[in-house]
């Protein structure tokens, strides 16, 4: 089992992609694999899956559906909410002594 380093991006964070086939597609994150150290963003890396119907789940989709596929977190950028431009994220301490991530491109905190 490998240990994965820590990920500074959230669900609901908007990221511009950097590298890839949807280089420079920006879009929200829907949910983050922190073992592979993947990302899945609303809207991109689109691929087609065959679905199965299976007897336990009968409102489940059936037939060919688009799905999201995971990017890894090295090939997206967090955006900037000031200029809406990529940035690397940084961690503060607040006076009272809580985490608190920041963009560092503009200084401004995410949350």
């Amino acid at each position: 089992m490998t240990k994965s380093r820590k990920l500074r991006l959230r669900t609901d964070d908007t990221v511009v992609v950097i590298s890839g086939k949807d280089k420079g597609k920006t879009g929200r994150i829907l949910r983050v694999d922190r073992e592979s150290e993947k990302v899945y963003v609303e809207g991109l890396n689109v691929v087609k899956r065959h679905q199965r119907a299976t007897p336990g789940r009968p409102n489940a989709p059936v037939g060919v559906i688009e799905k999201e596929g995971p990017i890894h977190v090295s090939n997206v950028a967090l955006l900037d909410p000031k200029d809406n431009k990529p940035t690397r994220v940084g961690l503060r301490r607040t006076d009272q002594g809580r985490r608190m991530r920041v963009a560092k491109r503009s200084g401004t905190e995410l949350d």
